[in-house]
Order: structure tokens, then sequence, then C-alpha cells
């Protein structure tokens, strides 16, 4: 019993940090349908701005996880960024075959930037513990402060994205953006300014998964962002690509997923289990548990 509850606790964990990349996969795919393959990216670039950031944030007196916040901001303005120079002129005149490769292309190009910095370099950078090493014991079960927090940031993150979607103008801009664009714009929406300010947000919460995976993980490379990447696409497409509480359930769910596999079945196999789901949802239900299939009509 103290295995199970252990690798639940692990799961959610992992299923926490799966969940909020997967938002970014999922708010930029549901407002031009682009699956930016470049998001993961944006993990490794806020890991390296946690881990330049630590040194500042220490001088100041301020506990280590403050340096999310700078993380935060750098991710943010290269999402712009991508969106600006890369997909914005592609989204104008390009395909979406165009689109792909050039999402392709960005992710491979910020990780051969990421080597050629010298500050950065190819070699893997040890990071500062994040969160204070205490934690609390329940009965044979010990949850160490890292869990804990990074479960609770976790949830308050995706709920709070969800409250802004549904509640706030600039939501309620996206979800038009996402529906029609050009009825948006007769109603007056900046679709462009809707759209970048999409990749802002997606991109900051990418930042706030290098806050999480650094605080299980301590170290930081050039290609952090390639598997996570990927897992939170199956995480994505498995809730419903294109629908925020989606990404939020198929999160969960492959993080489960992956912590039962390791723990009863083998941890080699961990990954084959979590792309073999999404091979079976592509068969089963391609919309994703909470996604709707549509009839198109030629």
């Amino acid at each position: 019993m103290t295995t199970f509850i252990q690798t639940l606790i692990v799961g959610l964990r992992l299923g926490s940090m799966y969940a909020l990349v997967a938002l970014g996969y999922t708010m930029v795919y549901g407002i031009i349908r682009l699956l930016n393959f470049a998001h993961g990216d944006f993990i490794m670039v806020g890991g390296y701005a946690i881990i330049f950031s630590v040194p500042a944030v220490k001088a100041m007196g301020l506990p280590i996880w403050v340096a999310v916040f700078p993380a935060i901001i750098v991710c943010a303005l290269v999402g712009m960024g991508t969106e600006l120079v890369a997909y914005r002129p592609v989204r104008k005149n390009g395909t979406a075959m165009s689109a792909l490769i050039t999402a392709i292309a960005m992710s491979l190009f910020l990780e051969n930037l990421a080597q050629a910095i010298p500050a950065i370099g190819p070699n893997p950078k040890v990071a500062t513990q994040i969160f204070p090493s205490s934690g609390i014991k329940i009965g044979k079960v010990t949850l160490d402060s890292s869990t804990i927090l990074t479960i609770i940031i976790g949830l308050a993150v995706m709920l709070g994205l969800y409250f802004f979607i549904q509640k706030t103008k600039i939501g309620r801009a996206m979800r038009c953006v996402s529906e029609d664009k050009e009825a948006a714009t007769l109603m007056g929406i900046n679709v462009n300014r809707t759209i970048l300010i999409t990749f802002g947000i997606g991109s900051g919460l990418a930042a706030v998964a290098s806050l999480m995976y650094i605080s299980a993980y301590p170290k930081v490379f050039t290609t952090l962002g390639v598997m996570l990447g990927l897992k939170a696409f199956v995480a994505a497409v498995l809730g419903g690509i294109g629908i925020i509480p989606g990404a939020m359930l198929g999160g969960i769910v492959i993080g489960l997923v992956e912590s039962f596999t390791m723990s009863y079945i083998s941890s080699s196999l961990s990954d084959a289990f979590v792309f073999l789901i999404l091979i079976v949802v592509l068969l089963i239900k391609p919309a994703g548990l909470l996604g709707k299939n549509v009839g198109e009509k030629v």
C-alpha cells in the first residue's frame, strides 16, 4: 500500500508538470491550429533563465524559487519573438505543412543556439536546490516539500489559467479568435495581438514547468525539452488538443501511467507505454477524451 501511495504521488507530480506544458501546446493549437513543437525548448530556455537568475535572487536575500519570475519574462519574450519572427509570416503566406516544418526548425534552432552560447555550452549544468529539503510524514509515506509544492503550484496555475480564459476580456478574445478569426476581427478584436498574448502566456507557463522539473531533477541541458515536450504533446492529444481542461486531464493521466509503469512493470518501458497511449487514442477516439468528433462536409 505504501508503494502504491508513493507511486500515486509521484504520478501526480509528473502529471502536474506535463499538464502545464500541455497547456502551452493546446492554447496555441486552439487559437491558430499550429502544433508548436518548439514549445518544449521554451522549457529549456526557462531552465537556464532560472539557473542564471539564482545568484541575483540570493544576493537580494529572496527564496530561490523567486528566480521563476525572471524566467517567466524571458520565456514569454522568446515565445512572442518566435511568433513574430517565424510563425506570423508563415501564417500569412504559408500552409499548414510549412507552419509545422517551421515549428520543428525553430525547435532545432533554439537547441543549437543554446549550445553555441559560451555561458551555456553543450554540457549539462547542475541547478541549486529550489525548495527546502524538509517534508511531512503520513504513516509510512514521506512527502518532501518539493513534491507538495509542485502539485500545489501545478493545480493553482491550471485553475488560474482556466478562470482567466473564461472570465477575463483577453480570455474571451482568445476564445473568439479560436472559434472564428474573421468574425472576431469584425467584432473589433485585434487577432494578431491576441495570438501574441497567447504565445506569451503559453511560453510563460513553460518557465513554471521548468521550475517544477528542476526541483525534481536538478540538471539543465539543451535537449531537456525534447522528451518532456513530446510527452506533453501526447497529454494534449489524449485530453483533446485545443481544450484547456483536456490538457490538464491528459497531463495527469500521462503522469500516472508513467509513474505506475516504472513502479510495477519496468522503468525502461515507461516511455513506450506513454506513446502507446497516443496510438490507442488516435485509433479509438482521435478527438481525445474531452474532444468531440466533428464531421467535415465535402
